[in-house]
């Protein structure tokens, strides 16, 4: 006699893959392909790097300095992003108004716009003699470029449309029947949004702010040209890595295998913690 497994058992078995065929081999054989390709350039950064020399050839560069000023850009980068792309992408959702397929290409556009092109265009928009930025320097004494600053708007830039589409895409798969309900019991529309919308994406708006981080702490060509390399002022871990791929190698890669340890380490801790959380509930 068959046994009768409770939906939470199921659900279990479907997550752990138990009793799951095996991969067929014309999906297997691929799937095998591309983890190689992913890992592989890794494995080779591991086995390169001088393990004997290590710590002075950290010591001797601006390794430090340079992670302390990412982690710190980035950061900032996603609260700004948080602040400001969550409104956006619940505009975009739930929202209906004249030109908004332009506007969600625009908001999406650095997603593949070239990085430096990205700088080019913040310079001639906050630059001093850009359209705004000309204006800032005049009326304020305020001068972006070069500046930590102009770090946080590149990172913030490339980074923001990442969690501006996976918000946007949480927003119009969740089922707007809480909120109805909500509003049927004499919510008002921000105390849903808070109450309500915002738990109900929650996973989706965490793994949109980890990806946002993620981009901004490796974001190199809009900050570079938008920002310079100045060491403890705008010179963040991918510039690092790219000036001592010049001069010191060793250095160069070393530095590589923090900025990897750090992206794996924040990617795994947060991603699986709230994203599992989310499809448990």
């Amino acid at each position: 006699m068959p046994t009768t497994l409770s939906p939470r058992e199921r659900t279990r078995r479907a997550r752990t893959g138990a009793g799951s065929r095996s991969a067929p081999v014309p999906l297997l054989a691929p799937a095998l392909v591309g983890i190689l390709f992913l890992v592989l350039p890794l494995v080779g950064l591991l086995l390169r790097a001088p393990w004997a020399d290590a710590w002075t050839s950290l010591r001797g560069s601006a390794a430090g300095e340079a992670l302390r000023l990412s982690l710190w850009t980035s950061t900032v980068a996603t609260v700004i992003s948080l602040l400001v792309g969550v409104p956006l992408a619940w505009l975009l959702a739930r929202t209906v108004f004249p030109g908004q397929r332009l506007v969600r290409a625009l908001v999406t556009l650095p997603l593949v716009l070239p990085p430096v092109v990205g700088g080019v265009a913040l310079l001639m928009a906050f630059g001093r003699s850009g359209f705004i930025g000309q204006h800032l320097d005049r009326w304020f004494g305020v001068t972006l470029p070069f500046t930590p600053a102009a770090v946080v708007i590149a990172e913030t830039f490339v980074a923001m449309p990442f969690l501006v589409v996976t918000v946007e895409g949480a927003l119009r798969a969740a089922d707007r029947g809480f909120e109805e309900a909500a509003e049927t019991l004499g919510a008002g529309r921000m105390t849903v949004f808070r109450r309500v919308t915002l738990p109900l994406i929650g996973p989706s708006l965490a793994a949109g702010a980890v990806l946002c981080w993620a981009r901004a702490l490796g974001e190199f060509g809009a900050t570079i040209t938008f920002a310079g390399s100045f060491p403890g002022r705008t010179q963040t871990m991918p510039i690092a890595v790219y000036y001592a791929l010049e001069a010191d190698p060793d250095a160069a890669i070393l530095l590589s295998l923090v900025l990897l340890l750090v992206s794996v380490a924040v990617l795994l801790a947060l991603r699986d913690r709230w994203l599992r959380a989310g499809s448990a509930a």
